[in-house]
């Protein structure tokens, strides 16, 4: 059931992704044009669940891929086409699935940060967001307007921001009650007014591999 953004629009995300996210959200872009933004070729572009995703992130290069749950390995077809986009054999480093919500794409990623780095190029249109928590639970918040970086900070702790601080830039503050990306998701709620689907997030959605994510 989706929820409303006064209840649970986005910091759901926290939760069900809890070793490790990001979050990416970019005005007026469509899905494919955010993941060209961040290195994809349109050719490679293939509908993905989250399961499948996180089954081709887990899997050693050395498994047969007749474990995959989702895939029809006698299907030639299919198997080609993730491995030409990257998919197979090995392991991506990151997959990033895109889909579209109220005006804006999004991008989820289960553990990495491609989509951090781009910040600036996905703000062509108007803003862009990305949430990131590392595997360590560090978060970082990096934001974009009309193509510029505009700040990067970690929440509840303004000295390590690198740009415009976040209250300025925003009008956010977090206090240090609670986790600090949850509470900038809630700001997002509020701020924007954006609720995610569970339910579409976890079905297939368009999907890029990377070899190499950026650094988060």
């Amino acid at each position: 059931m989706s929820r409303g953004p006064g209840e649970n629009g986005l910091r759901w995300i926290a939760d069900a992704y809890d070793i490790g996210f990001t979050l990416t959200l970019s005005e007026g872009l469509s899905p494919s044009e955010l993941l060209r933004s961040v290195g994809a070729e349109e050719r490679h572009i293939v509908p993905l669940t989250r399961s499948a995703a996180y089954d081709l992130l887990l899997r050693d290069e050395g498994d047969h891929i007749s474990d995959l749950d989702f895939l029809d390995w006698e299907d030639t077809a299919a198997v080609a086409r993730l491995t030409s986009a990257g998919f197979l054999p090995a392991p991506p480093e990151t997959i990033v699935r895109a889909g579209s919500v109220a005006g804006w794409a999004y991008a989820l990623e289960e553990l990495g940060c491609r989509t951090g780095t781009y910040v600036a190029a996905l703000s062509e249109r108007g803003r862009a967001f990305a949430v990131h928590r590392n595997a360590t639970g560090i978060s970082r918040v990096d934001y974009g307007f009309r193509g510029e970086g505009v700040t990067s900070f970690e929440p509840g702790l303004p000295h390590l921001t690198n740009g415009v601080p976040a209250e300025e830039a925003l009008g956010f503050v977090h206090h240090g009650t609670g986790a600090g990306d949850v509470a900038f998701l809630r700001f997002l709620e509020d701020e924007l007014g954006i609720c995610l689907s569970f339910e579409e997030t976890e079905a297939e959605l368009s999907s890029a591999a990377f070899p190499h994510a950026a650094d988060g």
